[in-house]
């Protein structure tokens, strides 16, 4: 991003210390909180419209699904629970030193708080690791798509140069060595052969037990109309309306699962990233990025895919703006992967008072973290 834009925002979001006054608050659509809250105890059918561009096919927020898994089932609890164990074994990477909980840790909210993860012999990734909470709900899988099944993307990592660094090629030959392992893939599949499709499919199931807990949103939405206090109640409304954010993050986990170009490719500099087109060749698809989900999106900072907007202040203001859009330099014009920013962005212009409003909403989209480990692998 910009230095002299990533500044600015730091500078603006400085206004968010204004304080919030809900009980003299009176919104450009003239609605008190006293009036809000009685329309949103109402069934949801009965809410203010939301705000959303023709053409999009918007859910309406929603509490949370049941995930896919049925572990009642003792084979599929045996697959989850051999996943469990290989997600913590740090004998799946190459040096015996990094595990998939190096990067996605529990009560980090599965992510690790880094602007991006540092891998083997120290290397950088090149993106922000996101959050796995409710991976089980997207159908392609990292920031760019290329992956089009949790046992396609539980692959990547594991033979990346720069994360695990791990030969596929000796990886079941070297589980295979260790012995109380035979035990766990015979319980999960039939028989004690431990091969790679294996230990991938293991830890696509496991990753799929990864699941958000209730929130203070989710018991609004089941009757509580005192759930949310009137800062996240007004943050609930402008969510859904003049800040526009139901184009791109609804339904149940807060993302419409597509891909948008939100203007931080950095085309042209060192640091580029073209995102979707990397993996489709398609130069309308130059940067864009998967939708975040935002469930305990307050605690899985710092956001975006190369991970430098370090505060929710920031990246309210950077959106308020309606995100940097790429200046065409000398000899561009003509350039077909020149970046194009989503038609869906465009600065919304809330003031500073109604920016922390939202962001006191999002702190409702908070839950505890699913705090799983591994108390002892197999040897």
């Amino acid at each position: 991003m910009n230095k002299v834009l990533l500044g600015l925002t730091f500078l603006l979001s400085g206004l968010m210390l204004i304080s919030f006054k809900s009980n003299d608050w009176l919104g450009s659509d003239g609605i008190t909180i006293d009036s809000l809250r009685k329309v949103y105890a109402k069934p949801k059918q009965f809410w203010p419209k939301a705000t959303v561009d023709q053409g999009v096919s918007f859910e309406e927020l929603d509490t949370l699904d049941l995930p896919p898994l049925h572990l009642a089932n003792d084979s599929i609890r045996n697959v989850v629970e051999l996943g469990k164990l290989l997600f913590f074994d740090t004998r799946l990477s190459g040096s015996n030193q990094i595990s998939c909980a190096s990067c996605h840790d529990p009560a980090l909210q599965w992510a690790d708080g880094k602007e991006v993860s540092v891998g083997h012999d120290q290397l950088p990734n090149i993106r922000n690791a996101p959050s796995l909470e409710n991976v089980w709900v997207y159908k392609s899988f990292f920031w760019d798509g290329r992956a089009s099944s949790l046992v396609k993307q539980a692959e990547g990592p594991i033979s990346a140069h720069n994360e695990m660094n791990q030969d596929l090629k000796s990886l079941a030959k070297k589980l295979n060595r260790i012995k109380a392992y035979h035990t766990y893939f015979k319980a999960a599949f039939g028989t004690t052969a431990i091969t790679n499709q294996r230990i991938f499919e293991s830890l696509a199931t496991f990753q799929q037990s990864i699941v958000s807990q209730d929130t203070k949103f989710d018991r609004f939405l089941k009757g509580n109309a005192y759930a949310l206090d009137d800062q996240e109640l007004m943050g609930l409304h402008l969510f859904r309306t003049k800040a526009r954010c139901m184009n791109c993050h609804y339904g149940a986990y807060f993302t419409d699962k597509e891909f948008h170009n939100i203007g931080l490719t950095e085309y042209g500099n060192k640091n580029q990233d073209l995102g979707l087109y990397n993996v489709t060749r398609k130069p309308e698809d130059v940067g864009k990025f998967k939708t975040p989900g935002l469930r305990n999106v307050m605690k899985t900072g710092p956001w975006f895919h190369h991970g430098l907007v370090k505060s929710m202040d920031s990246l309210m203001v950077l959106y308020n703006m309606g995100m940097p859009e790429h200046v065409i330099l000398p000899g561009q014009e003509k350039d077909p992967l020149l970046p194009k920013n989503d038609k869906l962005l465009r600065g919304i212009m809330l003031n500073a008072r109604e920016r922390k409003a939202i962001i006191a909403f999002l702190e409702a989209l908070s839950s505890p973290p699913l705090l799983i480990q591994a108390e002892r692998l197999p040897e």
